[in-house]
């Protein structure tokens, strides 16, 4: 398993993070095999939020049920949760984010969060109350670590405009066949080519210039939850024999080769799994030990469907 430096921190972390935000229905074992198959395969970082699950905390309890760490396991663990969204809006009021971090640590059954996130941007934030939330949970022990998902590199700036603890992780939707951040760089400045457009306000650079790590979610989506494009040869073909020929190549599956893609960037780029099955846990794990060329690399991109100028 790959592992990367998380700037601005003395961590180092694992680059496949398991996401739990399907969990719920799986009886005790199979979530303790699920973690313990991450675990093996040196996966070091699981990732929750408060919504998810038929009801909040629902997956955090399931895996606080199932999942018993010692002290000494759970330092070997970093256990990152997010807060922000509620039925209808979104809330990153100070007492929002007290109450459900104390709600989280609840379900979770462990002392601290090694990471909370800030899930997705809420346009009528008051950083003043994030920064002192932020300052109030760190001073009690009960989160070390601090992030956002899916916001703007202004809208980091915002925050920092006020937040003293270093902003350390972005979540992003990114995917071989989802790249915004990635191809509208490539074709910049590109007049009618709807690639160039600027989706996203240089959030890929802008990491990479002040020590953010991105996250990528739905790493296996074709878009915004419109189903995977492995194995999809009615909307994928081109990319699907490019992805069978780099795996029969490197000795993995399709699905690591997808991994390799994203893990390959010299941005540091984590993958984060939706899956609740081990098997594409340990695919997974063994794609970030890929290292493709440039050459495998571009012609992933090209064959998804993005244009080289």
């Amino acid at each position: 398993m790959k592992t990367i430096p998380l700037p601005q921190t003395d961590l180092t972390a694992s680059s496949i993070v398991l996401g739990l935000m399907r969990i719920e229905a799986l009886d005790d074992e199979a979530i303790r095999t699920l973690f313990h198959t991450a675990r093996d395969a040196g996966v070091t970082v699981f990732d929750h939020a408060d919504i998810y699950g038929s009801e909040r905390h629902g997956c955090e309890r399931r895996f606080g049920d199932a999942v018993t760490l010692t002290a000494a396991e759970r330092e070997q663990v970093l256990i990152q949760s997010k807060v922000g969204i509620r039925t209808g809006f979104f809330d990153f009021s100070e007492e929002h984010i007290l109450r459900t971090v104390d709600e989280s640590l609840a379900a979770l059954k462990t002392d601290y969060l090694d990471l909370l996130l800030l899930h997705r941007p809420d346009s009528l934030v008051e950083p003043e109350e994030v920064a002192s939330a932020f300052d109030t949970l760190q001073a009690a022990g009960k989160v070390r670590n601090f992030g956002v998902s899916n916001h703007t590199p202004a809208q980091v700036e915002l925050l920092k405009g006020s937040v003293e603890q270093p902003l350390i992780v972005n979540q992003v939707q990114l995917s071989i066949t989802h790249a915004p951040i990635i191809a509208s760089g490539v074709a910049a400045n590109m007049a009618g080519l709807d690639q160039s457009i600027d989706r996203d306000n240089g959030m890929l650079d802008y990491s990479r210039l002040t020590g953010m790590t991105l996250q990528a979610w739905s790493p296996f989506q074709a878009g915004f939850f419109t189903g995977v494009f492995i194995g999809d040869r009615e909307h994928y073909a081109e990319l699907n024999d490019v992805l069978d020929e780099l795996a029969a190549a490197h000795g993995v599956t399709p699905s690591g080769i997808a991994t390799a893609w994203i893990t390959r960037h010299p941005a540091n780029i984590q993958v984060v799994l939706g899956t609740t099955k081990p098997s594409r846990v340990q695919e997974a794990a063994s794609g970030s030990d890929v290292t493709l060329s440039r050459e495998e690399w571009y012609r992933l991109f090209t064959a998804a469907g993005h244009t080289l100028p």
